[in-house]
């Protein structure tokens, strides 16, 4: 990218303060253009003539920054006048927050050094077809700005009252010019405003705000106060088990907003970063937090600029809400980077996490663009010997991969592939995929198996032994299973651009062989899951047999973790276990989908048991309660249950298969997903004995009632068939 601009930085150290570059300009022609390009080391609020520019928040986003920094172009066309003012504030972001809460001295080391840099340029199009430019450079000035402290995970002080003394000068570095790109992700931006559902007095005797839904975003504050006077906010997921305000779970994060007002009637809403909460704990108002109303608070949900693409309803309650709760999961979890979690100190990309919810992720939005950018920062942040960080950005700098988490690399095109039918996101990755491939290799005790090596296992598994997080499958057998998976991804892969696969189809065929040789017996659920899931064993129906007496034996409840719980209805429904699968759906009762909501869950949580029965905590260490990854569950329900479709040979819903699979515990049960070709939309419903299904397809199908093909054209359709 071709960039003339210098980065600049203060001349002064601001210390935690957010510095605000300014610069005045004057345009001496009418003006018929006016585009900035932006970018800095932080996040940055740019303000021209006093109105923000662009609706970018967080703006530019989380990439790997050492190798990839994105440059945002506005239009301020019409913001520009003859005299102007151009200010740009900047906070520290993912580039300088101290990332991860668990930071070791070489990691703060690092993160000390960095400075907060800008660059940009505006180009100024007069009508007399002139172009001038007004870049960063040290003409540039700088001061404290009203944004006293910000950072990720800590939040943010606001002194609404301040006034800079004096506009001090600027000084130009050697920034990161090198490695900046165009803006290749979808930008963050503020979607839905939640009002308060309630404000209400703990037992405890303190003020606290329900909004009623766990959001990721902030809380946009409203009032009349006089100078000096400040709104203090904690933030946090859940109450305690005598309805007390609750963030122990939060870990090191600290998540305040402090506001110090100014005279009047005035709002505010942080700038620089972002929380995730359902309640907030007024820790001071002017006049006392018995003074609040809630009228005075709004929350602010913030996420990617996502098209939601597919809907789920039924006539089960409780299903809905999950239904809901995992696109709310999604919506918090999609801020840029596909997070475990919006909450406490970690928020980071984590790979295991994204491949097992792509598939859902696809249903829900249209997150081509969204997995492009972050796919590409993992092809960036691949190792030369091919090792997959477990978080991208990978800001841990693990030196080893773990299984199902490295797999990212082959699962997530894949399956972007499949949902958008653009082979470009399999050209720009395919080379990562290879690498990664050729990583498990020369990284195994074992010829064609994945043998020694730290992994994170099942993790969360319900079988897991005391004292571990890690379920009682065996770690060899997952790395194998996924390594077979792997390698059969980048065939496919291999195949759709033409490449020559033959090594990989005989490495498949070796793989396949040694698998079967090492694990002729399975011993968990999880096992039985990916044996079958995977094709891998000898006999998928024995295998599907095996996981159903497992499940019924242990009293028809999941024990599966983050490895096999998105594959485990499907293999159950796939294999002549429907019955099961709904059941496993459908329970209330711990383990399962729905008992978080039976306790009030508005996202998805990490542990099943997240709140347990008695009402406890499962943990303080590692509890989240926004944690998408076990609502991989609603691409069962898309694919399966309301059986839509998409065909490999046909990526994108070219062509669609469409075998809606209805259980007699539901009275009905719809379906709509927008894909490139139309909307597709199945639902059953029972009527006077039969089942009917109402399927509208934009393109050719081929839809199966009762195991009957039919092959239609596009259109809208209507079968009966015997309630079963």
């Amino acid at each position: 990218m071709e960039w003339d601009a210098k980065w600049i930085r203060p001349a002064a150290d601001y210390g935690d303060v957010c510095p605000v570059f300014q610069k005045n300009f004057t345009c001496q022609k009418r003006v018929s253009s006016a585009r900035l390009r932006i970018t800095a080391t932080g996040v940055y609020e740019a303000v021209l003539n006093g109105s923000r520019v662009g609706e970018f928040v967080l703006a530019p986003g989380w990439t790997s920054y050492e190798k990839r920094l994105q440059v945002q172009e506005y239009d301020v066309t019409e913001l520009v006048q003859e005299q102007n003012e151009l200010h740009v504030t900047l906070g520290k972001g993912w580039y300088r927050s101290p990332m991860p809460g668990w930071l070791w001295p070489e990691r703060k080391a690092q993160l000390d050094g960095y400075c907060a840099g800008l660059t940009a340029q505006l180009a100024l199009t007069y009508t007399d077809g002139t172009v001038e430019t007004v870049s960063t450079d040290e003409s540039w000035k700088c001061a404290e700005s009203p944004i006293r402290f910000s950072e990720i995970y800590n939040g943010e002080t606001f002194d609404a009252a301040f006034v800079p003394e004096s506009w001090n000068g600027t000084e130009a570095f050697a920034g990161p010019t090198a490695t900046l790109i165009s803006q290749e992700g979808e930008e963050i931006r503020e979607q839905e405003r939640v009002s308060v559902a309630r404000l209400f007095t703990t037992p405890a005797g303190e003020t606290v705000i329900d909004f009623g839904q766990e959001v990721t975003g902030y809380v946009e504050i409203s009032l009349c106060a006089k100078a000096g006077e400040a709104v203090e906010l904690s933030h946090g997921e859940v109450l305690d088990q005598q309805g007390n305000f609750y963030n122990a779970n939060y870990r090191g994060a600290k998540a305040k907003l402090l506001y110090f007002c100014k005279d009047g009637q005035q709002s505010y809403k942080p700038k620089m970063t972002f929380y995730g909460f359902r309640y907030v704990r007024i820790d001071q108002f002017p006049g006392g937090a018995a003074q609040a109303k809630p009228e005075n608070f709004t929350a602010v949900a913030v996420h990617s600029q996502m098209e939601r693409t597919g809907w789920l309803s039924c006539s089960d309650p409780l299903l809905n809400k999950l239904f809901d709760n995992i696109v709310w999961g999604q919506k918090g979890n999609f801020l840029d980077v596909p997070t475990d979690c919006p909450q406490r100190d970690e928020r980071l990309g984590w790979t295991g996490d994204a491949q097992a919810f792509i598939r859902t992720a696809c249903l829900n939005y249209d997150v081509e663009k969204f997995f492009t950018k972050w796919l590409a920062d993992m092809a960036a942040d691949q190792w030369e010997d091919g090792m997959i960080g477990h978080v991208i950005p990978n800001i841990l700098n693990n030196e080893e991969s773990s299984a199902a988490w490295g797999d990212a690399a082959v699962i997530c095109p894949w399956a972007i592939y499949l949902a958008y039918g653009n082979p470009d996101i399999l050209k720009k990755q395919y080379a990562c995929m290879k690498k990664w491939v050729s990583y498990i290799a020369t990284h195994t005790a074992t010829p064609n198996l994945w043998t020694g090596g730290v992994h994170y296992g099942d993790w969360l598994g319900l079988d897991a032994p005391v004292g571990t997080y890690k379920g009682s499958t065996r770690e060899d057998f997952i790395a194998s299973a996924f390594y077979a998976h792997a390698v059969k991804l980048v065939i496919k892969a291999g195949k759709v651009l033409s490449e020559d696969v033959a090594e990989y189809t005989a490495l498949y065929d070796k793989i396949l062989e040694a698998f079967r040789q090492a694990y002729p017996v399975y011993e968990t659920q999880t096992e039985c899951v990916l044996a079958a899931y995977f094709e891998l064993a000898p006999d998928c129906q024995a295998a599907a047999d095996q996981l159903a007496a497992m499940v019924k034996e242990c009293g028809t409840k999941l024990q599966t973790g983050f490895v096999g719980t998105p594959y485990l209805l499907h293999v159950l429904s796939g294999y002549g276990y429907a019955d099961l699968a709904y059941t496993l759906l459908l329970r209330r009762e711990y383990p399962s989908w729905l008992y978080p909501v039976t306790k009030g869950a508005t996202t998805v949580w990490e542990h099943w048991d997240g709140i347990m029965e008695n009402g406890d905590f499962w943990s303080t260490d590692m509890n989240s309660f926004n944690h998408y990854a076990y609502g991989a569950v609603a691409d069962w329900v898309y694919c399966v249950a309301a059986g839509i479709n998409t065909q490999e040979e046909f990526p994108g819903y070219e062509r669609v298969k469409i075998a809606p699979l209805p259980d007699k515990r539901l009275d009905w049960l719809e379906a709509a997903l927008q894909t490139r070709h139309g909307k597709i939309s199945s639902r059953w419903s029972k009527q006077e004995g039969q089942w009917r299904y109402e399927i509208t397809t934009p393109v050719e199908a081929c839809i199966v009632i009762d195991g009957r093909e039919y092959a239609v054209g596009a259109g809208s359709y209507v079968f009966y068939s015997g309630l079963r």
